[in-house]
């Protein structure tokens, strides 16, 4: 399955760079395709039933791109996974298309979790310097968890560097254990 949509999701990026299209743009349209197919059970049984003819997927698939204003493109890469009935991983391929785009771009994701909400300045600061670290631009997702006490903790990738207090305190303690 990872192959399936490490492969799409490559193909569609090769077509936003090739035809130099907006990414940003393509990937928003792309997600809310994908949201809309998640959430209509409806719309998934009738791109997925094989005695449903394609040329009325299709059609289903235009009137959409009709009301949610859905570039040529996506249709056409949605078309593609209808007619090779992988619907079922749109959400994963969009995903995975995302982060096929960061990485040409040079961006990372990071995921930064903080005790309290963080101001403008404090998030451009903590984004700074995860670019320090990474050597790349940075997409910052935000969350709030209380428990960790105080300062942020911030996954990039499988890395996690932790500047909360609870970190702080369980090194702490770890290091009273060990001597």
């Amino acid at each position: 399955m990872a192959s399936v949509i490490n492969t799409y999701a490559r193909a569609f990026a090769d077509v936003v760079f090739d035809r130099n299209l907006d990414a940003g743009k393509t990937l928003q349209e792309a997600q809310a395709l994908a949201e809309l197919v998640a959430g209509s059970q409806e719309l998934r049984e009738v791109w997925a039933t094989p005695s449903i003819p394609a040329e009325q997927k299709r059609g289903v698939l235009d009137a959409i791109v009709v009301r949610e204003r859905i570039s040529r493109p996506v249709r056409n890469f949605m078309a593609v996974l209808i007619d090779h009935r992988r619907v079922q991983f749109m959400g994963p391929i969009v995903k995975q298309f995302e982060q096929e785009l960061n990485q040409r771009l040079g961006f990372i994701e990071a995921e930064i979790t903080s005790a309290r909400e963080l101001s403008e300045a404090e998030r451009h600061a903590l984004e700074a310097q995860v670019e320090g670290l990474t050597g790349k631009k940075v997409r910052a997702r935000y969350s709030r968890d209380e428990s960790i006490l105080g300062g942020a903790m911030v996954k990039v990738g499988s890395t996690i560097y932790d500047g909360s207090v609870k970190g702080q305190l369980q090194r702490i303690r770890e290091q009273l254990v060990s001597t």
